[in-house]
């Protein structure tokens, strides 16, 4: 007997059809990726001249910061599965975010560089945020005086355009006169304990969230792909939103401005999904309500409990933010012990048909990890690249660097209905590519889209800015690879993972996903270029120093693209035409 399909159960409240849970969790998500970009768009510009990191580090936090917030969500889902339940733990993670964008608003008065001459202590600085023409690096004299600073050729120099002001010569060696960075201690560990609240906040969040939305359908419902279809575009609009105004307003008027913009995001979805937890009508209720209340030790029952693995993850996170670089040694065992612990179990516990399968899903883990390692320099080095070495004058308007990073976002919007229609019509001549050639296509345009960049920087000269529509072209050519490879990857894994397994194959998903982060980190680390004051000393080298890194990661990723091609009709085979 064939299975019913459902459309919708008697009595169901629905809003344009869909069960009306469903559009509060999409406005909860849209909110809490509002937050997330907003603040993910200015974190990267904000740790290089406000605290003035150097860019190597900058990039490595970066990195460690986006990797634990994927790693940290194995945690926050298997605590709502076996005990707390989605809505309980969608609503702490979003405390928890709540908490830490808005202490990202807590800033102090940020780094100082300075430099000691005669006994005098001169700070070098910006009169603004981000780099273009209406910034410019200053130096301030003792009395408050300033003048504007540009340096030699060679970089060895700081020419003075107004010495007389502020009682220097014309040009300063700097070989004779090294400075030092004075960090206002309190506020830097506010910002790592604001990081590791996101965190913490996010693995509690968001794969629970997902979760009830998957869980208002029933088993042949056919609203189930429907349904999830408005719900990540609530994502993509929460992140279009969020480049634009928090970008906007953090570069523009400051910083505590932006990241306060993305708690207020965080706030409005927190109270949506406390004041209408009702239309869920109990789908995301724990599992053993009697569970939770069993003591533990002393006063501190399951509930609790689960509240306070929170605290031990931020404290983990915390630590883990300003070491980031053991992290990348934890992190890397980690994903060596997953994968020995897959191929074990696909070797000792499954045969024939399953153990081909369990094969493709542990092929679709690893293959995500080029793809995301390049398309997440976004956020790091190719934000840092377009704030200093793009032209980024639109109409008259020199459009701040972090809201460029809605045109992924955007480009989603326009392009994803147009793929999926084109894979149907593709599919209806036989002609659709199977996922292993989408994943392999999708790498190779990770790398292409850097070739594009690097063709761009070309075409401006060694000091010259590139001009902005290659940012356009590099974001779009990046976002035609995620629409070959996001949709289809995480389906592909649970379909192909055995039902006893899949909790462990999509932890491993998640666990390589933060891998593939901050691998991103470590590329855009490698791009660093040397900064005085939060600003370049020299443009020539850096544009140089992007262009090597840049070619060198597209061309293995290309690489690895044409033997991921190589290998497809390999791993189709082992699909078992479950495609």
């Amino acid at each position: 007997m064939s299975e019913a399909i459902v459309v919708a159960p008697e009595g169901e409240k629905t809003i344009l059809g869909h069960p009306r849970g469903l559009f509060i969790l999409f406005l909860t998500e849209m909110w809490e990726r509002f937050s997330y970009y907003g603040m993910r768009g200015l974190l990267i510009i904000y740790l290089t001249q406000h605290f003035l990191f150097s860019d190597e580090k900058s990039s490595v936090i970066y990195g460690a910061y986006t990797a634990l917030v994927y790693v940290m969500t194995i945690i926050g889902g298997t605590l709502a599965d076996r005990y707390l339940g989605a809505r309980k733990a969608v609503t702490f993670g979003a405390i928890l975010l709540v908490l830490g964008h808005f202490g990202m608003a807590f800033e102090g008065n940020g780094s100082k560089e300075v430099m000691t001459i005669n006994g005098a202590e001169y700070q070098l600085t910006l009169d603004g945020r981000g780099s273009g023409k209406d910034v410019n690096q200053i130096v301030v004299a003792p009395d408050g005086a300033t003048s504007i600073i540009s340096f030699s050729e060679d970089a060895e120099s700081i020419i003075i355009e107004n010495p007389a002001a502020v009682g220097l010569p014309e040009s300063i060696n700097r070989a004779d006169n090294p400075t030092k960075i004075i960090t206002e201690e309190k506020y830097l560990n506010i910002l790592y304990l604001s990081l590791a609240l996101i965190i913490a906040g996010v693995g509690y969040l968001k794969a629970n969230i997902s979760t009830i939305v998957g869980s208002l359908y029933g088993v042949g419902d056919v609203r189930r792909d429907s349904g999830f279809t408005i719900f990540y575009m609530g994502i993509n609009l929460g992140a279009f939103l969020a480049s634009i105004a928090c970008g906007y307003l953090g570069i523009t008027y400051g910083w505590k401005y932006g990241f306060g913009l993305a708690g207020i995001g965080m706030f409005l979805g927190l109270m949506i999904f406390i004041m209408f937890q009702p239309w869920l009508e109990g789908k995301a209720e724990p599992p053993n309500p009697a569970k939770l209340k069993e003591k533990i030790l002393g006063p501190i029952n399951v509930e609790l409990a689960c509240y306070l693995a929170g605290l031990l993850i931020i404290a983990v996170a915390m630590f883990f933010v300003m070491n980031p670089d053991g992290f990348g040694k934890v992190l890397l065992p980690l994903g060596i012990l997953m994968f020995v612990l897959l191929v074990t179990y696909a070797f000792t516990k499954l045969q024939g048909k399953e153990r081909q399968k369990m094969f493709a899903a542990i092929y679709f883990v690893l293959a995500q990890i080029p793809f995301w390692a390049l398309f997440e320099q976004a956020g790091s080095s190719l934000n840092l690249f377009t704030d200093r070495l793009v032209d980024r004058t639109i109409g008259g308007w020199e459009v701040p660097a972090p809201v460029f990073q809605s045109l992924n976002a955007g480009f989603i919007f326009i392009f994803a209905p147009i793929m999926a229609w084109l894979w149907i019509a593709l599919a209806k001549k036989g002609r659709n590519p199977s996922t292993p050639v989408k994943f392999a296509f999708g790498v190779f345009l990770a790398g292409l889209g850097f070739l594009a960049l690097v063709a761009g920087m070309k075409t401006s000269g060694g000091n010259g800015m590139t001009a902005v529509y290659f940012i356009f072209l590099i974001y779009w050519i990046h976002t035609m690879g995620e629409l070959m490879v996001s949709p289809v990857g995480l389906s592909a894994v649970t379909k192909m993972a055995p039902p006893q397994v899949v909790g462990m194959t999509m932890g491993a998903w998640f666990l390589y996903s933060g891998l593939s982060n901050f691998l991103a980190g470590v590329i855009a680390r490698t791009t660093g270029a040397e900064t005085l004051g939060g600003q370049l000393t020299d443009v020539a080298a850096a544009k140089a120093g992007y262009a090597a890194v840049y070619t060198n990661v597209a061309y293995v990723a290309i690489g690895i693209a044409v033997l991921m091609l190589l290998m497809s009709p390999i791993i189709k085979k082992w699909m078992h035409k479950e495609d």
